[in-house]
């Protein structure tokens, strides 16, 4: 007979097994020495040793499933209540029962993680609905759309709910992205509508432009072209395809016709500065006639500078008053020494004064007749010609009279 401290083999080759409730048959032993009988089963339950242990590792640092956990310890518990080992069975049974409340806890800690995962995943998918109902809403076409569809990246990646949780969250969620979508399908409908319409009245604007562009009568047309300008802004904004072709067109007309504008009152500038500059020189030549001397070749000399002076054309608008006004006190001179000369010298004074006062009337009436008469031409230039005439007569006039009048007339 062979033993050692937890098992033994009796005489007729039986294994025996030391447990706290007594010995246990493990086996039968035939074919060998007792000693070889205690090694082999020794072997058997250092095998199991190391099964328990290997489990005990897995359940401490994997995510072995409590399940697939309790299947393991109640296979290798069924080997060790056979009692198919010799060794310390009563310690791996212990092992054992530890293990178990050690999966049972961390199955536990599963479920309550489980648990406080959903929790979460709900709270944040009730968030995620919420912002989407409030983003359906917005005005903020791109951005909301770019975060709803952020949103739903987000909800991807969040764990499912128990199905009637999730699928009502989803179908609020859904809602919202579908009411959104809605809105700005029929936004941009509507803005489709409305640059289609600003398309149509810009080419119109476009055609009156350019069939202006060639136009000389440049004050009314350059008043068309402002009003054609508000008339664009007004419009709005045509499709980004047409809108700078549009724009090109438009613009381009304008300059063509105001390049053109520009030229002419560029010329006329010229033109009139030139003039200013010989309406000066003869007002300066006028000026020598003065203090009046000889009345008579002033008188004549004055009349050649009139004469030179009406075959100038239009000066500068602004420089017309100083340069007229020149002319008009020498002219005033002559007139005051025409008619001291005429009381001092002409015992006939009364006579001339009027025949002269007739004639002055006259020329003042025909004067008023013709620039009646230029005026309804609309010939505005002769008219204004002639209202300067007619203030140097109606002057000559004023002071006949006042001459007549001293003469007792």
């Amino acid at each position: 007979m062979s033993s050692d401290p937890w098992g033994r083999v009796d005489e007729t080759g039986t294994v025996y097994v030391r447990t706290a409730e007594g010995e246990q048959v493990v086996g039968s032993w035939a074919a060998g020495s007792p000693e070889e009988a205690l090694a082999y089963f020794e072997r058997k339950y250092e095998g199991l040793v190391v099964e328990i242990g290997l489990l005990e590792k897995r359940v401490q640092t994997t995510d072995l499933s409590a399940k697939d956990a309790q299947t393991a310890i109640g296979h290798i518990r069924e080997q060790v209540d056979a009692h198919h080992a010799v060794g310390d069975l009563d310690a791996l049974r212990t092992r054992l029962d530890k293990l178990v409340k050690t999966v049972e806890s961390r199955r536990e800690e599963r479920k309550a993680q489980r648990a406080k995962q959903s929790d979460e995943a709900r709270k944040a998918k009730e968030d995620l609905v919420v912002e989407a109902e409030q983003l359906a809403a917005s005005d903020q076409w791109r951005v909301a759309g770019e975060r709803l569809r952020a949103l739903v990246d987000t909800w991807k990646g969040l764990p499912r709910l128990d199905r009637k949780s999730d699928d009502d969250l989803w179908h609020r969620f859904s809602h919202a992205r579908s009411a959104f979508s809605k809105r700005r399908k029929a936004h941009f409908a509507q803005l489709d509508a409305q640059r289609e319409d600003a398309r149509r009245i810009k080419e119109q604007l476009v055609a009156e432009a350019e069939a202006l562009s060639a136009s000389t009568d440049w004050g009314p047309t350059a008043a068309r072209y402002r009003d054609l300008m508000a008339d664009w802004k007004a419009a709005g904004r045509a499709q980004r395809e047409h809108e700078d072709e549009l724009w090109n067109r438009f613009r381009g007309a304008q300059d063509v016709f105001f390049a053109a504008r520009s030229s002419v009152f560029a010329e006329r500038d010229a033109e009139q500065g030139e003039n200013l500059k010989l309406k000066e020189g003869l007002a300066e030549e006028a000026e020598k006639l003065l203090p009046v001397g000889d009345l008579k070749s002033a008188r004549a000399a004055f009349r050649s500078i009139n004469e030179r002076w009406e075959a100038i054309g239009h000066v500068p608008r602004d420089a017309r008053p100083k340069v007229e006004g020149r002319m008009h006190a020498v002219e005033r001179a002559i007139q005051e020494a025409e008619e001291t000369e005429w009381r001092r010298t002409n015992p006939e004074a009364r006579a001339r004064a009027e025949g002269l006062t007739g004639q002055l009337q006259a020329a003042v009436d025909k004067l008023r007749g013709q620039i009646e008469q230029a005026r309804a031409q609309g010939n505005t230039s002769r008219a204004e010609k002639l209202e300067r005439e007619l203030e140097g007569r109606q002057a000559l006039l004023d002071q006949a009279l006042k001459g007549l009048h001293e003469f007792g007339g």
